[in-house]
């Protein structure tokens, strides 16, 4: 009988192996994924309540700002705890301290929607930030090898933190171009921190993270269409939103399948591309589901917006998500027709606004799509095993 080991205070924090087995998430990691979950839905909220009120470049523009806040924070923190997770008591103080700084963005969420004012998301967005710092900072007393890479994160993170309380005093058209700056900021801090020295993140474990968070993202369509069988199977049912809803439950389990057909893990080559690019696969995932609320409240008449306007408000993300997915997961490993399949697939797509029944007709070709794809892949999959099997010799 073995005992499991007490669990400490404090621990030095070392680098953890790249190449480590059964390399799972802890926890701790899914607790914080589960309070990401606040933040998201009140961004996907608040992007519906502007696109069904015909404010659609205000809605984009403050979405994209608040979820970059939420992805990013998440993002760091996943990269961080795949290379230096020590599980101590101290790690888990400030991770939970960071997610205080997620729900405080969370809070923040309808302040920067309606007004443009981020003091409450900067807020959140700077506790979850210095926390990942004090991480940083721990990593460098305790991993002499990848201390140069540890204390660059650490002064880049404090740095640009800096200019995002200075973003505040911005205003109007300068106000826009300082947060782009800020944000190419912040992505190039890892690809400088790196350069003197990959950190220890896991490929699997990471591969995993990013399909949780997705799953996240996911369950925003998910609610999207039961709000629609609510309403439709509710006093007086109502067949067309009965309809909407199912083929938003098709477009749900259709994005689901094409992220996860097949495992793709991040390579160190492409590791910043496949990470980043998440960005649109996580933000257009969210807003799917946004969008399916946008056309039970257009359905019912609650709108103001047209039918077409309604149409693309589904029709966008599917295609952002789409493309997002086929770039990271088969542009790098597949040739031929499973190259072209996405592509005209969202040209339909992008074109089915201009019909009736869009979002049926967006779930079916999507079906259709994905189904493309399946056979495909199984085929090529065939192919492959067939050729790399040992012919035995004939006979002479």
């Amino acid at each position: 009988m073995t005992t499991a080991p007490r669990r400490t205070w404090y621990r030095p924090m070392r680098s953890r192996s790249s190449t480590q087995a059964n390399r799972a998430s802890t926890p701790l990691e899914l607790f914080f994924d589960l309070c990401f979950v606040v933040a998201v839905a009140q961004a996907a909220t608040l992007l519906e309540h502007d696109v069904a009120e015909h404010h659609f470049g205000h809605g984009l523009r403050s979405y994209a700002m608040v979820f970059f806040a939420i992805w990013w924070a998440w993002m760091n923190f996943t990269w961080f705890s795949s290379a230096y997770d020590t599980d101590d008591d101290i790690y888990r103080l400030t991770v939970l301290v960071a997610i205080v700084g997620a729900l405080v963005i969370a809070a923040g969420v309808p302040r920067a929607f309606e007004s443009q004012d981020f003091l409450i998301v900067t807020i959140g967005y700077s506790v979850m930030r210095f926390a990942n710092v004090g991480q940083w900072i721990r990593a460098a007393v305790s991993d002499p090898s990848h201390r140069p890479a540890a204390v660059r994160y650490a002064v880049g993170t404090v740095v640009v933190q800096i200019g995002w309380w200075l973003l505040l005093l911005a205003s109007g058209t300068a106000a826009y171009w300082t947060f782009l700056g800020l944000v190419i900021a912040e992505l190039l801090i890892p690809m400088w921190a790196e350069r003197t020295g990959m950190t220890a993140w896991h490929p699997g474990h990471i591969a995993e993270r990013y399909g949780l968070f997705t799953l996240i993202v996911l369950g925003e369509s998910v609610l999207a269409a039961s709000l629609a069988f609510e309403s439709g199977l509710g006093s007086g049912a109502d067949a067309d939103l009965i309809w909407l809803a199912a083929a938003g439950i098709v477009i749900v389990f259709a994005m689901w399948w094409i992220y996860f057909d097949r495992e793709t893990r991040p390579q160190p080559k492409w590791a910043f591309v496949w990470s980043y690019g998440h960005y649109l696969i996580f933000s257009s995932a969210a807003a799917v589901g946004a969008g399916l609320v946008v056309n039970v409240v257009h359905h019912i008449g609650e709108g103001h917006i047209s039918d077409t306007a309604a149409g693309y408000a589904v029709a966008i993300p599917v295609a952002v998500y789409t493309l997002s997915v086929w770039v990271l997961h088969y542009v790098p490993h597949e040739r031929g027709l499973l190259l072209l399949t996405p592509p005209v697939g969202v040209a339909l797509i992008l074109v089915a606004p201009l019909v009736p029944a869009t979002v049926q007709v967006v779930a079916v070709l999507f079906a259709i799509q994905v189904a493309i794809t399946v056979v495909l892949t199984r085929r090529a999959a065939t192919l492959s095993t067939i050729e790399s099997y040992p012919q035995a010799n004939p006979p002479a």
